[in-house]
């Protein structure tokens, strides 16, 4: 599940061309961290991107960060971060967590394994906290569907069943932001005494 067509030097410059939203998406994904989260955990932190814009609104906050491209940690300036090299599918860093946050990088899971993941999400996350997913989805028409995608790599799924794994997780999930074939969702972990019920 590797980066294999991203350079770190030539990644963001990617994502403008084939993204028209990738601001918007990363200022949205930003804002629906909320603020005053102490510890936070990014799956897929690529070139810190996100980090950055993350961090700024969670000052003092701690992050780990994953991504499964050595490369890309490499070119992200994060030097107060736990920055490790891992994929998605590997079990995540011990919580807890007060934050969760992802963008691009899920949609290379296909539904099982994103329905996995948002269960690993739920296990290292505090009662209370947050999971903030930006991504590429399936949008409801297909002439929304303007992001260019590799077979068998990028595998997103709609909205709505991301939203009902995450449910099945133990989340209060919703789309907080969409623009076309991109959606931000955030999800709060609910109490364990409503999860179990």
């Amino acid at each position: 599940m590797g980066q294999f067509h991203f350079h770190p030097d030539e990644y963001l410059e990617l994502m403008h061309s084939e993204l028209p939203a990738y601001e918007q998406l990363q200022d949205a994904a930003a804002a629906a961290t909320g603020s005053h989260a102490a510890r936070l955990l990014e799956l897929g932190t690529g070139t810190g991107e996100t980090a950055r814009r993350v961090l700024a609104r969670h000052p003092g906050a701690a992050l780990v960060g994953i991504d499964a491209s050595a490369d890309m940690l490499a070119a992200a300036v994060l030097p107060e971060a736990d920055l490790r090299q891992q994929r998605l599918e590997d079990p995540l860093p011990p919580g807890p967590f007060d934050l969760v946050f992802s963008a691009l990088a899920v949609h290379h899971l296909d539904g099982p394994a994103k329905a996995d993941l948002f269960r690993r999400v739920a296990a290292v996350l505090a009662p209370g906290g947050s999971f903030v997913l930006a991504d590429v989805v399936v949008p409801d028409d297909s002439a929304d569907a303007i992001t260019p995608l590799s077979p068998g790599y990028d595998l997103p799924s709609r909205a709505e069943e991301q939203l009902g794994w995450l449910g099945d997780a133990g989340f209060d999930a919703s789309v907080a932001w969409a623009e076309r074939d991109l959606a931000v969702i955030v999800a709060v972990k609910r109490p364990a005494s409503a999860a179990a019920g």
